[in-house]
């Protein structure tokens, strides 16, 4: 699996939102200006976000998204699949049991790739955001947040 700047952005929009819990939407320049993203493109990925029902916009001078549940109920694998990032193998690496000969090293890497995909359904908003948040601390920083 290769993780591409679309995926990134969308996995640093997304904890940057998930600050915002409880609280009023965040305007797609302050999570720009936080994470620095380019805003329009971030625009257009909480569009697809939002289409995947991830996040919802909010109208008005006081509006701009926020989580449409709490971080612990949204997967990394649902925030990629929202924007179209692929959980499948890349091509180099997606086994041909008539190239590899050997059913063994197939079913190997039909295992791996199961696995992959478990793992990035099991990965929580919530769990990228404790783990961001403890490195940070072991580094002694404080203040804004930035993924």
């Amino acid at each position: 699996m290769k993780l591409t700047t679309k995926g990134h952005y969308s996995v640093k929009a997304m904890l940057d939102l998930a600050l915002s819990v409880g609280d009023r939407p965040t305007s797609v320049r302050a999570i720009a200006q936080r994470q620095d993203l380019p805003a329009p493109y971030l625009e257009k990925l909480l569009i697809e976000l939002r289409r995947a029902g991830l996040v919802e916009s909010v109208r008005g001078a006081q509006g701009g998204y926020q989580l449409t549940r709490s971080p612990a109920e949204i997967s990394l694998g649902q925030i990629l699949d929202a924007v179209g990032e692929t959980i499948e193998l890349l091509p180099r690496h997606t086994p041909d049991i008539e190239q590899t000969g050997d059913w063994v090293t197939f079913t190997l890497w039909q295992r791996l790739h199961q696995k992959l995909k478990e793992a990035l359904y099991s990965i929580s908003l919530e769990d990228l955001y404790y783990d961001a948040r403890s490195r940070q601390a072991s580094q002694g920083e404080t203040g804004s947040f930035v993924v």
